[in-house]
């Protein structure tokens, strides 16, 4: 795997980790109601899908970062195996997301344009 697909795999695997953070703990703030499309009145509802969204992100981010200390400290093709799935699985999210919601088609290429490149620039 190259010094780009790290690098970029480096930072989709830190934003997931941010985004548990935010979805987890601070999705009932109102400065992130925009980000998410939550109205004020449906917090309470969307609580428990924030939180297990949010923790699912948390688990793919830390598969990522342990994908990358793998490639360097480990077996190498396993962290990149590791990488690629992490990497590939947010590529068909991103479509996924905005497919279910084209208000939220800048956070949909967020999501999938790191990932794409890391899965292209790996396999290429």
């Amino acid at each position: 795997m190259n010094a780009f697909a790290q690098v970029v795999a480096l930072l989709v695997s830190l934003v997931l980790v941010v985004m548990w953070v935010l979805e987890t703990f601070f999705h009932d703030r109102p400065s992130l109601y925009p980000i998410f499309l939550i109205e004020p009145q449906d917090v309470p509802a969307v609580r428990m899908w924030a939180i297990n969204v949010g923790f699912y992100n948390l688990c793919f981010g830390l598969a990522g970062l342990l994908g990358l200390l793998l490639l360097h400290v480990g077996d190498p093709a396993v962290g990149r195996a590791l990488v690629l799935v992490v990497c590939a699985s947010h590529v068909l999210l991103a479509v996924v997301l905005y497919v279910s919601e084209r208000r939220l088609w800048l956070s949909s290429l967020g999501e999938g344009v790191p990932a794409l490149a890391v899965v292209v620039a790996t396999l290429a």
